[in-house]
């Protein structure tokens, strides 16, 4: 089973990724993920993407396909997984759709998690992060045990400047313009499955799971 998760930031799709992940025991496909080893790895688009980075700019789609195609060609996504993370814009759908074409990979489902704009306000505003080993906590629906203190390590928790509320505004902006457009393009294709994702965590998970076989 080939998944693409889609929905505005705070949505809830990195966390809903690895649960589908873990039931269907296929792997989860994170752009954020593959962007990172290949930047510590060195390889040579991990050093292209890293300068861009560097200099605050966006990692042009040329190499995000570049490195998808590397990925797409690994055996162990051969037989399913999930993507978290692209496509973001129409152009990154098309060159994946290219990519899916040539490693002969079907898309069989997109999942759109559907959220009102004010609760993800609301949650992304509550979210910290640590500081030392990047544990996620919600001051509202799972807070650390010690305040401003994370239960794996220790460290400090701190609210990323993605989290931030005027930040979170630009973010939700720049999904209506650059991402939402997707939705229609792949109704187009037939496989969007809309998703009420204003519940907790498990809810979410229970609405996937019965739409999918």
């Amino acid at each position: 089973m080939h998944i693409i998760l889609l929905g505005p930031p705070g949505s809830g799709k990195g966390t809903q990724a690895k649960k589908l992940s873990k039931h269907y025991d296929i792997p989860q496909l994170s752009t954020g993920d593959i962007l990172r080893e290949a930047i510590a790895d060195q390889t040579a688009l991990g050093k292209k993407a890293d300068d861009f980075m560097k200099h605050g700019k966006l990692v042009p789609d040329e190499i995000i396909l570049e490195l998808m195609d590397e990925t797409l060609a690994l055996p162990k996504y051969q037989h399913g997984f999930i993507l978290d993370g692209i496509p973001r814009t129409i152009p990154q759908a098309e060159g994946l759709e290219r990519l899916f074409e040539k490693h002969q990979l079907f898309l069989d489902y997109t999942l759109v998690l559907d959220v009102d704009e004010q609760l993800i306000i609301g949650r992304l505003s509550s979210r910290r992060s640590c500081a030392n080993c990047g544990a996620i906590y919600n001051l509202k629906t799972h807070p650390p045990q010690q305040e401003n203190v994370c239960d794996k390590c220790g460290g400090s928790l701190i609210q990323r400047h993605d989290d931030q509320p005027e930040t979170i505004h630009h973010r939700l902006e720049i999904y209506r313009e650059q991402t939402e457009p997707l939705i229609d393009y792949y109704q187009k294709r037939d496989v969007v499955i809309r998703i009420d994702a204003a519940g907790n965590i498990e809810q979410v998970q229970k609405h996937i799971l019965s739409a999918l076989p």
